[in-house]
């Protein structure tokens, strides 16, 4: 069985923070999880590598461990040491000594049967090397198996992802909704001012539930905000058109209009051309990392021409063509 460099598998320096840990793992988490390379076979052993280095280097007793082992199984290769020469239940229980004290039975059960040296025993998660040095061997009678066991008992729930349909008042707003799970849990979610389509609110701890007595997963929320029949979102800005008269476009007027939450009025300068946008400064969406940040209501102008004119109408604005030509 081989030494496993967590350090290298990770891809970080041995005096890493957690954060550069962190995100380390998630990156390549990403890049080798299986629904994203299901046409590649070793993608399942490198993400189960990435996983069992992230929970060494993770923990902080695990990593002092796993650092204090490296020093001492570097020094004894060096020496010409050999594995099954090596105590493994000394580091199991006192951090280790080295001396013959592990049986041929346990080591053909360690090194002769996992598929290849460093590689995943009949537990799916940890490879050996992992349940030896932190699960330890109990002797001949199946210690290693009751060291998968250890390590099965408390695992983490699986995220979940849920997609939330609000309206643009809701999102403008904020707004609650009740979510429940199969088994009859429910949750109140509250959903901040501002969101937009594929804002994602993250729940802790109200995924699914962890084995064991483990911890549960986080729920994301992803929001699906409904089409508004007035208003298109851009960014925090909101975009709507006014219908403007001809006469109240050519001479100057006043219209009303709906803002998100309030009527307004809007003054028409005389002569204003067909397509003009007027900005109303903080009649938009609040931002989601800074409510008190207000986007602008973008007004943008159609004016109605006339249907249906009479023939006197017609004679006045044919008059009016005359004296314009």
């Amino acid at each position: 069985m081989d030494y496993k460099d967590y350090y290298k598998t990770l891809g970080v320096e041995r005096n890493a923070s957690q954060d550069e840990i962190k995100k380390a793992f998630r990156k390549l988490a990403r890049q080798y999880h299986p629904d994203m390379n299901k046409d590649d076979a070793s993608a399942e052993e490198k993400f189960k590598e990435i996983n069992e280095a992230h929970e060494v280097l993770s923990d902080a007793d695990k990593r002092q461990k796993y650092d204090q082992f490296g020093s001492h199984w570097q020094q004894y290769s060096r020496a010409g040491g050999q594995p099954e020469d090596f105590n493994w239940n000394a580091w199991r229980t006192a951090g280790g000594q080295q001396a013959r004290h592990v049986s041929q039975e346990d080591l053909q059960r360690i090194f002769g049967n996992t598929g290849g040296a460093g590689g995943f025993g009949s537990s799916g998660g940890f490879s050996d090397f992992f349940e030896v040095l932190f699960g330890g061997l109990g002797g001949r009678s199946g210690g290693a198996d009751i060291g998968r066991q250890r390590v099965r008992q408390s695992s983490r729930g699986q995220d979940a992802e849920h997609t939330v349909e609000i309206t643009l008042e809701e999102a403008y707003h904020g707004t609650q909704r009740t979510l429940q799970w199969e088994d009859g849990r429910k949750i109140e979610a509250s959903i901040p001012l501002g969101v937009k389509t594929g804002s994602k609110i993250r729940l802790r701890g109200q995924g699914q539930r962890g084995a064991m007595g483990g911890q549960a997963g986080d729920l994301f929320l992803k929001i699906k905000v409904i089409s508004h029949p007035l208003f298109k979102r851009d960014g925090d800005h909101l975009r709507t058109t006014v219908p403007v008269g001809l006469y109240d476009a050519l001479l100057g007027g006043e219209v009303e209009i709906t803002a998100i939450d309030r009527r307004v009025k809007l003054t028409i300068p005389a002569e204003t051309e067909n397509g003009k946008i007027f900005r109303l400064r903080g009649l938009g969406m609040p931002n989601i990392k800074n409510p008190k940040e207000i986007g602008d209501l973008l007004a943008q102008v159609n004016i109605l021409i006339p249907k249906n004119l009479t023939q006197n109408e017609k004679g006045l604005f044919l008059q009016l063509k005359n004296l314009r030509v």
